[in-house]
């Protein structure tokens, strides 16, 4: 496997696109491990790893997301957190956390709600009086939410690789979700007393009920799909249809949606989708590589002979996945790792669906993981700020994403609660 990494660190260093690295990575070394032959059927292995349907959930998923995004969904939600709680001290770094907490409902991805949220709300904190640094930081981090509160994209491909219920790990999501959202918020308040933002006027009666009312539909968007797979009346790729489908009826009521931007939303699922699709693709080339090699196998036992000790274990995890998700796209990491993954979760007994939410909160945790997570570029470019003033605002923030990721590894019932109180409940 030496000369795998070899080349894949060199094209990883030299900038080519990862969906690249992966494929050309495990096609050089077929050929140089003296299994040049096998080459002839990585097509098939291409189409195999993207010819299943439950994949169909992600452009559905990602169509529903950008129709309520460019139906205004964006801007109903930030007012509705900021009629909710924007009259309190430092209100907006409240605001901001809620409106990344419902915002994942709808998107399902990190940088899509960084880049969307921060335009909107970097400026306004500013105005507000709080340090542009902090505002982008508090941003950045509070997107982690994104793949963790369903629907998440990155939900679904572990998922499908792993084998486990989506409609379970979309339940597993709610509580880390929650916790995260929680811990941010506390923070904020607390960071709010101890520097003394201001305050802003409390919005009239009127006008809260008016951005409730004009909020609502797309805030119970994800209810619909949990009580919708878990209560068994549609499938996960049917709620998917079911979420396009919702999205096109309330901006059609609301008459937020044109022709110009339905197409708009349908361009930007296409490209997102055959970008996911195409790292899909090329990364069952490295799960092709990794087998032949028995590479999983081959892992599991090195990692046996260092400890057996089942917390040593998961915090070598734990380290090796944050670090990975410093430097790779999430759904790329699964995908790479999944063979090892699979292994190892069995060997220490965890739970598939506990170890799928503990994997994709790392890979998501590792995206504003300082210095390299791609979020904290984001919300650096979008506030004009140096990104080591932002990483500095960001780590008490990530501290707190840390202490929900230790729950998620160390209490099973603090993920698994909401889905195996469901499931009794059948």
């Amino acid at each position: 496997m030496a000369g795998f990494l070899a080349v894949f660190a060199v094209l990883v260093a030299t900038g080519v696109p990862i969906a690249l690295v992966l494929g050309v990575a495990g096609t050089v070394y077929l050929y140089i491990s003296g299994n040049g032959a096998l080459v002839l059927a990585l097509p098939q292995r291409m189409m195999a790893g993207v010819d299943q349907f439950v994949l169909l959930t992600i452009p559905l998923f990602l169509l529903a997301g950008n129709l309520m995004n460019v139906g205004g969904v964006t801007d109903r939600i930030v007012h509705f957190a900021r009629a909710m709680v924007g009259h309190r001290q430092g209100g907006m770094s409240a605001v901001t956390v809620l409106s990344s907490g419902f915002f994942a409902g709808i998107s399902g991805s990190a940088t899509a709600e960084a880049s969307a949220l921060g335009s909107i709300l970097i400026p306004t904190m500013s105005k507000q009086g709080m340090p542009p640094a902090y505002a982008a930081a508090l941003v950045g981090v509070s997107s982690v939410m994104g793949p963790i509160i369903p629907p998440s994209i990155t939900m679904i491909i572990y998922g499908v690789l792993s084998g486990a219920s989506i409609g379970q790990l979309f339940l597993a999501g709610v509580a880390p979700g929650i916790g995260i959202g929680a811990g941010l918020l506390i923070y904020a308040t607390w960071r709010a007393r101890r520097d003394g933002f201001p305050t802003t006027p409390k919005l009239a009666w009127g006008e809260r009920m008016s951005a409730t009312r004009r909020t609502l539909p797309a805030l119970i968007l994800p209810l619909i799909i949990l009580v919708g797979i878990k209560g068994g009346i549609f499938t996960p790729t049917e709620a998917a249809a079911v979420a396009v489908a919702y999205a096109l009826v309330i901006g059609l009521i609301y008459r937020d949606l044109t022709p110009a931007r339905i197409w708009e939303s349908l361009i930007a699922t296409a490209l997102v989708t055959a970008s996911i699709l195409f790292i899909t693709s090329m990364a069952s080339i490295v799960s092709f590589v990794l087998t032949l090699e028995r590479a999983p196998t081959m892992i599991a036992n090195l990692v046996l002979e260092i400890t057996e000790n089942k917390y040593l274990i998961l915090l070598m995890l734990n380290v090796f996945l944050l670090l990975l998700g410093m430097f790779l796209e999430p759904i790329s990491i699964l995908i790479l790792t999944m063979p090892i993954l699979i292994k190892l979760a069995a060997i220490i007994g965890m739970d598939p669906v506990q170890f799928g939410t503990m994997a994709v909160l790392n890979v998501v945790i590792g995206l504003a993981t300082p210095p390299v997570g791609i979020l904290l570029f984001i919300v650096s470019a979008t506030s004009g700020q140096p990104l080591s003033a932002v990483i500095r605002e960001a780590v008490p923030l990530i501290g707190i994403c840390l202490v929900v990721l230790a729950l998620v590894a160390l209490v099973p019932a603090f993920s698994l609660f909401i889905p195996t109180a469901l499931l009794a409940g059948h």
